[in-house]
């Protein structure tokens, strides 16, 4: 009996080196079916990609007058973009005290996408004349290359003489210069270089996907808080003057 069953284990071991190279035909030939599936849905996102693209170069063309109209409207609201801005919890943090004094002649923001959407988009901050540079508009560029980094490039502003110190630019007077390390509007801006795909321009987006389509939205949860010349603290100080001036009479 002994005998027998060690028999019958040695013809399974046998049954099962046999069966092997039979389980690794299958494996293969399903693994390469599912590589055949895979690369069909490669091609269908492939397709729906661009059919997504062509919808949006549709779309845009279609809300081009609807963003002309509206800027026509919003140029008869005073401070609008500026209110707007500097609402944004997000990036009204970079708006430090200086550059609050510029932000008084922004007069629009705008951002465009790339003809063809897929390669890019650019932002748009129109001023009024300034006594701080010489431009009317500063672009900021964002171009995806091919190989997957985005180039990003910026105007060249033209400071009056001495007004860039304010904002950490190369200037030819020493002393009193902010640190570049500063955080702020204008050393966002000038910041031009080449980022990987998967580091994102945070400012850049937030103006683009959410200040831009609802300016709204910001200007007005906080219009009444945003304080362009000071008015109102003075006329604050004036009324507690008077008050104090009342107390004394009494």
């Amino acid at each position: 009996m002994v005998s027998d069953t060690k028999g019958k284990k040695l013809k399974t071991d046998v049954d099962d080196d046999q069966q092997s190279p039979e389980i690794d035909a299958e494996l293969v030939l399903s693994i390469e079916k599912l590589q055949e599936i895979q690369d069909d849905l490669e091609k269908i996102n492939e397709k729906a990609s661009d059919e997504v693209l062509e919808v949006e170069k549709k779309y845009n063309e279609i809300r081009q007058p609807v963003y002309d109209k509206r800027n026509e409207i919003i140029q008869a609201i005073p401070h609008f973009w500026v209110t707007a801005f500097l609402s944004h919890p997000a990036l009204s943090v970079l708006v430090t005290d200086e550059d609050n004094q510029i932000f008084k002649y922004l007069t629009s923001i705008e951002v465009e996408d790339a003809k063809d959407v897929k390669s890019g988009y650019s932002i748009s901050f129109h001023f009024s004349p300034n006594p701080y540079f010489e431009d009317r508009k500063l672009i900021k560029t964002f171009t995806f290359l091919e190989e997957g980094t985005t180039k990003v490039t910026a105007t060249a502003i033209k400071w009056k003489e001495g007004m860039g110190i304010l904002n950490g630019n190369d200037n030819d007077k020493k002393g009193n210069k902010r640190p570049h390390s500063e955080e702020s509007f204008f050393t966002w801006f000038t910041e031009t270089h080449q980022i990987d795909d998967d580091i994102n321009d945070e400012v850049a987006e937030i103006i683009k996907e959410d200040l831009w389509p609802n300016p709204l939205t910001y200007f007005s949860n906080d219009a009444d808080e945003v304080d362009f010349d000071g008015d109102d603290d003075e006329d604050k100080d004036e009324g507690s003057d008077e008050d104090d001036d009342k107390e004394d009479d009494k």
